[in-house]
């Protein structure tokens, strides 16, 4: 495993759509082991393929402080309620915003391997499905932003 360079904001990288996955091989397992790790070394709660340069739709997202879902192509099924709450990225670092986001989300997606699955999440981990799978779309969560935090409510809102 290594350690990715994340893309920061202002890379055109971050406004294009990203290519869907059809090869499950080495070089895929590759990619998701190297952004698990630069996820956990950066404390992020997910990361997508772009932010380390990689046009591909796939994420990694942590839940459960310790699990990690891996998504190949995955696309929000269903989605129901709303939820606004604080929201930050590993691309725009030291930045957060108050966002508007569906409270429930339903995301199919496949594994490293290829095998389809369906994952549900509500609260945090709905915000990071949506805010993940918009990077791949080219997305940033500044798009979904209500207002803007600045530091005198940051210790407060995170």
């Amino acid at each position: 495993m290594a350690i990715r360079n994340i893309v920061l904001e202002g890379d055109p990288i971050l406004t294009k759509k990203c290519r869907v996955v059809e090869r499950f091989d080495d070089r895929l397992a590759q990619l998701i082991d190297d952004m698990k790790e630069t996820m956990t070394l950066k404390d992020g709660v997910g990361l997508a393929a772009p932010q380390v340069g990689v046009l591909k739709r796939v994420i990694v997202i942590l839940y459960e402080e310790d699990k990690i879902i891996e998504l190949v192509n995955p696309k929000i099924i269903e989605s129901s309620g709303m939820q606004e709450d604080a929201e930050g990225c590993l691309s725009c670092p030291g930045e957060y915003g108050i966002t508007r986001r569906p409270m429930n989300v339903k995301v199919k997606a496949q594994d490293r391997f290829g095998k389809e699955h369906v994952y549900e999440g509500e609260a945090l981990l709905a915000r990071a499905f949506c805010h993940e799978i918009d990077h791949l779309d080219g997305i940033l969560f500044k798009e979904h932003v209500i207002r803007m935090l600045d530091s005198s409510e940051l210790e407060v809102e995170k």
